[in-house]
C-alpha cells in the first residue's frame, strides 16, 4: 500500500550539488522535516520507532566532510540525515547499497555502525559501483571513515551481485543508472534479483522517487502492490525524494 509524506517546502528546499556541506537551514528545522518524516514511516509501520542519537549524526557528517572526497552530490543534508537516522533505527546487520558513486550516500547508510557515528554493530555492509574508477574512490574515502572493513565497496554490477549475495539483505538501497537507456528502471531489475535474499520486515530504500518518478514508473508501482509489499511510503521533503518499502 502506497502512502506519502510531504513537507510543506518540498519543491523550495534545494542544494548546489557542488556545494554537499552547505548548511540549507538551521539545524534544528532539518532535524524536526525529518523527524515528522520518521514519525510517518513509525506510524505506517515500516520503522518500530524514530528516535536516533543526532550527536552522533553530526559526529559522522563532521567526519565526512573532513575526510571524503565529493565532487558533487544531489543528497541533501535531509536525505543524508534521514538515511543515517533509518540505519540508526533499523540496525541492519547486512546492507547492499547499488549505485554508490563517490561513497557519499553509502556511508549515510552506513554510518550508523562504523565510523564516529556508529551506534550499533553490523556484519557486512557492502556498496557496488559498475564504473570501476569511482568504486576505488569510493572505496578510499569509506576506508578514511572505516578502518575495520565492516562498511567497504566493490566494483561489480549490482543485479548480478544481489543475485549471487550469499546471505539475507536487512537493508537494500537503490540509486544506480542502468546502461542502454535502462536508466533509474534498472531499481526493478535489482528489487527482482534480490527478493530472494530479503527476509520479511526488511527494508528498501529508493532515491529519486519523485524527480525521477516517470523513469521508475514500474518500480514504484511494483513496490506498492500490497500483494507483493506490506508498505511502502515516498518521503517527499526535496525535490529528489525516497521511496521506503518494507519487505
Amino acid at each position: 500500500m502506497a502512502r506519502t509524506y510531504r513537507s510543506a517546502d518540498w519543491n523550495r528546499y534545494r542544494m548546489n550539488v557542488r556545494q554537499p556541506y552547505r548548511e540549507l537551514e538551521p539545524l534544528d528545522e532539518e532535524a524536526a522535516v525529518v523527524d515528522a518524516a520518521l514519525r510517518a514511516l513509525r506510524d505506517a509501520g515500516v520503522l518500530t520507532h524514530t528516535t536516533y542519537d543526532q550527536a552522533k549524526l553530526l559526529a559522522h557528517r563532521e567526519a565526512v566532510r573532513e575526510h571524503f572526497e565529493v565532487p558533487w552530490t544531489a543528497i541533501t543534508p535531509r536525505m543524508e540525515r534521514l538515511l543515517y537516522a533509518i540505519s540508526a533505527i533499523a540496525q541492519p546487520k547486512t546492507m547492499v547499497a547499488a549505485g554508490v558513486f563517490c561513497g557519499f550516500t553509502f556511508i549515510a547508510n552506513a554510518g550508523a555502525a562504523v565510523g564516529p557515528g556508529a551506534c550499533y554493530r553490523a556484519d557486512e555492509l557492502i556498496g557496488v559501483e559498475i564504473k570501476p574508477e569511482e568504486a576505488a574512490r569510493a572505496e578510499r574515502n569509506v576506508r578514511r571513515i572505516d578502518p575495520s572493513g565492516v562498511a567497504r565497496i566493490v566494483a561489480d554490477d549490482a543485479v548480478t551481485f544481489v543475485a549471487r549475495f550469499p546471505a539475507p539483505i536487512r537493508l537494500l538501497y537503490l540509486d544506480a543508472d542502468g546502461a542502454g537507456g535502462r536508466g533509474k528502471g534498472i531499481y526493478l531489475d535489482i528489487l527482482e534479483a534480490a527478493r530472494d535474499r530479503l527476509p520479511t520486515g526488511r527494508l528498501v530504500l529508493a532515491h529519486n522517487s519523485v524527480n525521477l518518478a516517470d523513469p521508475l514508473k514500474h518500480y514504484l508501482a511494483f513496490v506498492r502492490e500490497p500483494t507483493r509489499f506490506p508498505e511502502s511510503v515516498n518521503v517527499i521533503f526535496d525535490t529528489e525524494g525516497l521511496e521506503v518499502t518494507l519487505t
